[in-house]
């Protein structure tokens, strides 16, 4: 019974690992080509490992303006003279209004982020005409119209909007100048129970029903659902009235040529740099090199279809993330195998040696790969740009690492015990020859 039990083990560890071998070549190739399902193709899936080759560089991976080419401009922003709004709600509801206006237009993967205190940085791929300044720089146009869709007040009778949450309801203060606080009252009068509706840049932004006359020049707008969406619109109602004005600091070119270049010479590095660890891995680790090597590719496969899903842009930094966690990948792999050869010069089998090697390990792993993810947090929470980047695939890259040491390199090394794979010489030197027996 006991000689059954371990030919069946034996031969269960073998088809495992045949099991996931078929499977990681078959993501590797999916991953590098993509590959269409039935029924006739419909359903396709996108490659999402990078080549070295930037023209064939997969769709669904997103590039940055560093490696896609294009152009940026860094504006610094002031709030008008006599203003009596947020300047936080003018940088928000500024940078949302250029977002708008670069994606109606057809510019829909650019970039509109806030860097330091005042300052508004926008990145648009693909682009190398400077008539885009225009667009993004072009003061906002605030109108109320009537149930008839006729203008009777612009955005710069609007004194403030502000959001507050009230009696379980998202809602929008507002103030209006005297001018328009007359006209305003002279509409609402009008139009009880119809529809008063704001657009911003030609596009209706709201479309609220008039409840009473407002004739103070103060009213209030609710039933806005959510306070994401109240924030959002008070924030456009108040930059559409009192924008920020903005002041451009920097406008620099990105070639498509440069980026291809980047895209292929890192890409390169990156490969020669993986199959150097490789072969360092499996010279000092023997079989368990060759673990390490197969985890080290499903770490990979893993981590850059997660960035695929997530849709995270990358950019040199962020490859440069990409790099650093599959180091610490490696350094995971490295130190468990230490513990594992420390373990068979003490005489130990191989199967109790993995034991206690990984035992040994976790607590060296986990604050390694803890500390790496508080610094990429605080980086991702405070950093901006670039920075960010880099804190991203550096985040993502220490959580796929430590699946790929703590579940995918145990998985392996256990299934080659099992299959039979018990001689120390086969790992190390360190009992050369000698089957150590349990």
């Amino acid at each position: 019974m006991k000689s059954t039990k371990k030919r069946g083990g034996k031969t269960g560890s073998i088809v495992a690992l045949c099991i996931v071998l078929v499977l990681t070549i078959a993501l590797g190739v999916i991953g590098f080509t993509g590959v269409s399902l039935p029924p006739r193709g419909l359903y396709k899936v996108l490659s999402w490992l990078p080549t070295s080759d930037s023209s064939a560089w997969p769709e669904s991976l997103s590039l940055g303006l560093d490696l896609r080419g294009g152009m940026y401009v860094e504006y610094s922003a002031k709030a008008p003279a006599g203003s009596e709004a947020s300047f936080d709600e003018l940088m928000k509801g500024t940078m949302s209004i250029i977002t708008q206006r670069l994606s109606d237009k057809g510019f829909t993967e650019a970039n509109v982020q806030q860097i330091g205190v005042d300052g508004i940085r926008v990145e648009i791929p693909d682009v190398q005409d400077d008539t885009v300044l225009d667009l993004i720089g072009a003061a906002a146009k605030l109108e109320f119209k009537d149930p008839n869709g006729d203008v009777f007040m612009t955005g710069d009778m609007v004194k403030t909007a502000t959001y507050y949450y009230s009696d379980g309801d998202h809602q929008i203060a507002f103030s209006l100048t005297d001018e328009g606080a007359k006209i305003f009252a002279d509409m609402t009068a009008a139009n009880i129970g119809k529809n008063i509706a704001i657009y911003l840049d030609g596009e209706e932004l709201i479309n609220p029903t008039v409840q009473n006359a407002i004739t103070d020049g103060r009213g209030v707008i609710n039933g806005l659902g959510t306070a994401e969406r109240a924030s959002s619109i008070a924030a456009k109602i108040q930059s559409g009235a009192l924008p920020l004005e903005l002041t451009q600091q920097k406008v620099d070119k990105v070639s498509a040529t440069l980026g291809q270049d980047a895209v292929s010479t890192s890409v390169t590095a990156a490969f020669i740099g993986i199959l150097l660890i490789m072969v360092l891995m499996i010279v000092r680790y023997r079989l368990n090199g060759v673990v390490a090597s197969w985890a080290l590719t499903i770490y990979v496969i893993v981590l850059f279809m997660l960035i695929a899903c997530f849709h995270i842009q990358l950019t040199l930094p962020g490859l440069a993330g990409v790099v650093l966690g599959i180091g610490m990948a490696v350094d995971a792999n490295v130190i468990i195998f230490e513990r594992f050869n420390e373990e068979t010069r003490k005489g130990r089998s191989v199967k109790a040696s993995v034991r206690a090697g990984f035992k040994n390990a976790m607590s060296a792993i986990l604050d390694a790969n803890v500390t790496t993810l508080i610094a990429a947090i605080v980086l991702l929470v405070f950093g901006t740009g670039s920075i960010q980047g880099f804190a991203k695939t550096l985040l993502l890259g220490v959580i796929v690492s430590m699946f790929s040491a703590i579940l995918v390199t145990r998985f392996l090394m256990n299934r080659f015990v099992n299959a039979g794979a018990t001689n120390v010489a086969l790992y190390t030197k360190a009992v050369s020859g000698k089957e150590v027996q349990e």
